[in-house]
């Protein structure tokens, strides 16, 4: 994976659902970075202030049996999230994105 200066430091991809599908993102990392972990140009031309200003990339994320409405770039990711709702204006192609599921790398349409 290229662009790693941009991550967090993490030891190991953690499980996540987005759209019904697994992917795997790095730990330790925000939601917002996990997205442009899966789809690094779509996330990356964003325009975001990546700092929680501009309230554009709002997320629902359930864990456990809560779901609730957050700031993809002020919440870290938890193994086991499920994310629903991503903003529009995060540019997450979750039908073009690269997703990471079980260690493999495959492109869906």
């Amino acid at each position: 994976m290229e662009h790693h200066e941009i991550f967090e430091p993490y030891q190991k991809l953690v499980s996540i659902i987005i759209d019904d599908k697994e992917c795997l993102v790095p730990e330790n990392n925000s939601i917002l970075r996990c997205l442009q972990y899966l789809d690094m140009e779509g996330v990356s031309d964003a325009e975001l202030c990546w700092n929680g200003d501009c309230m554009d990339c709002m997320v629902s994320i359930t864990d456990g049996n809560s779901t609730k409405q957050t700031l993809a770039c002020r919440t870290e990711i938890r193994p086991g999230s499920i994310l629903t709702n991503i903003s529009e204006k995060i540019c997450f192609r979750s039908g073009k994105t690269r997703v990471k599921i079980l260690s493999d790398d495959i492109e869906t349409k």
